[in-house]
């Protein structure tokens, strides 16, 4: 596949992590760029900000002209993301007519086979140690363009682009859903977790590890694969090596502590040792992200005073453990986690830097599959809070199982204090019962009451600060 006599490049479900970042990209190289998706969002009126054409029904007729003239098939290429149903009229429109039509992973693999990749996979801690690789060969003036699947707050998006097509080391993050990091040939990697998910697309977990262990084996024999410690494949073409927080290995930080509200920690490496780091992200699943992505761009050539000032500056990324409000009253953090360990991962954080205070937990399960699949693991990790609030199942590409419901999950979670609520109640609930750390949890649309929540906070506490203030 070429791009050079593309002109014009339409995506279907435009407002994906993924996809959006594509169509930055292709925007910032010259191409007209429009595209659908099935709801309004924030990333979507960012695009439209961005002028980019994007529409919310699915109509052939609303594709614009110049994105349906069969006369130009030639020059215009159509994206598409595996969770489209089959019976999309768009989609099927391009096909019938015979345009080129392909999957968003082919098109993230023609371009980063062009340049030197560095790709990060896993069911969980990608987005994460991606956006930090990302950061610090940014900070070490690599010419880096990174594909991620979150929004850095650094860059206030999820691409950065590069300063000019010479010498560019792509940073992508490798999705395992539908098998998409299978059209990637790094030339290093990290594996930072291997946990059963997806189970509708793969069967088993061990399908899984399968095909993870065909994404290890297309990484060059040159380069350089970490594994987070404990993972188990079979040997591969390249240099293996394993990384661990708080436990040795090939690379490792050690001596990890918390100092205003810091993670400070030694990092260890097969030629020596960088001490005293310094990361704002709360968690020590996180300082082993840290050390997954350190390896990596050492790898490369970063050098220890840009670790250090990447590390030092990072920001993080909105919904991955996102402190949307904070004062003596109350802290709201929101997570996209939406996988049983990912939420034990986020609760035990939040017990580690709020101790001793109450924690009011809102979490949106994220397809029927998933929550049919790991149920029990959800109740274990819900119960960790203090008050769990579940809300419906969000379906995503999914249509609803017989017996799966919220519902049916709250009777699995033992907890006293649980209550089911529909979106719409939210607010009052959070206004009449004062939660003291209050996190929300979940990758569908729940993102959507977190400027609510925060702005009502933002109200109840500055005049309740008020009021204290005048008396």
């Amino acid at each position: 596949m070429r791009f050079d006599t593309i002109t014009h490049v339409y995506f279907v479900g435009i407002g994906g992590i993924g996809m959006s970042a594509l169509a930055r990209y292709f925007k910032a190289i010259g191409k007209q760029v429009a595209g659908y998706d099935r709801s309004q969002t924030v990333l979507t009126d960012e695009l439209i900000n961005e002028n980019i054409d994007v529409h919310f029904n699915d109509d052939e007729q609303t594709i614009p002209l110049a994105f349906r003239d069969t006369n130009r098939k030639n020059n215009i290429l159509v994206v598409y993301t595996p969770a489209i149903p089959k019976n999309h009229s768009e989609l099927n429109f391009f096909r019938q007519q015979e345009f080129t039509v392909v999957k968003r992973s082919q098109v993230l693999g023609v371009i980063t086979s062009m340049h030197k990749t560095l790709a990060v996979a896993g069911t969980h801690g990608k987005t994460t140690t991606s956006s930090i690789l990302a950061h610090i060969l940014k900070t070490a003036n690599v010419n880096v363009a990174a594909f991620l699947g979150g929004i850095a707050r650094n860059y206030n998006s999820n691409i950065i682009l590069p300063v000019s097509e010479h010498d560019v080391i792509n940073v992508v993050e490798a999705d395992e859903f539908d098998r998409s990091f299978l059209t990637l040939f790094p030339f290093a990697a990290a594996i930072t977790s291997m946990d059963a998910d997806h189970l509708d697309i793969y069967g088993s977990g061990e399908e899984l590890k399968k095909t993870y262990q065909q994404f290890a084996s297309q990484v060059d024999e040159k380069g350089l694969l970490v594994l987070r410690s404990g993972l188990q494949l079979q040997p591969v073409k390249a240099m293996t090596k394993f990384y661990a927080a708080g436990a040795q290995a090939e690379f490792y930080a050690d001596k990890i502590s918390i100092r205003n509200h810091r993670y400070c920690f030694n990092f260890h490496f097969p030629d020596g040792v960088i001490d005293n780091l310094s990361l704002g992200l709360p968690g020590r699943h996180n300082v082993e992200n840290a050390v997954a992505a350190i390896a990596l761009a050492m790898k490369v050539g970063v050098k220890e005073e840009d670790v250090r000032a990447a590390l030092q500056s990072y920001k993080g990324v909105k919904r991955r453990f996102d402190i949307r409000y904070a004062d003596v009253n109350c802290t709201f953090i929101d997570d996209y986690a939406h996988h049983p360990e990912e939420l034990r991962a986020a609760i035990m954080s939040v017990r580690e830097l709020f101790e001793g205070k109450k924690i009011t937990g809102i979490f949106q399960p994220h397809l029927f599959s998933r929550t049919r699949d790991f149920a029990d693991e959800f109740a274990a990790s819900l119960a960790l809070l203090d008050e769990v609030v579940l809300l419906d199942i969000y379906p995503a590409r999914e249509l609803p199982l017989e017996g799966i419901t919220s519902s049916w999950l709250m009777n699995k979670i033992k907890h006293d204090n649980k209550i089911l609520l529909g979106k719409t109640d939210v607010l009052d609930y959070i206004n009449k019962h004062k939660p003291e750390v209050l996190i929300t949890l979940g990758a569908g649309d729940i993102d959507t009451l977190v400027t609510p929540i925060q702005q009502l906070l933002e109200k109840k506490y500055s005049v309740h600060e008020l009021k204290n203030h005048r008396q």
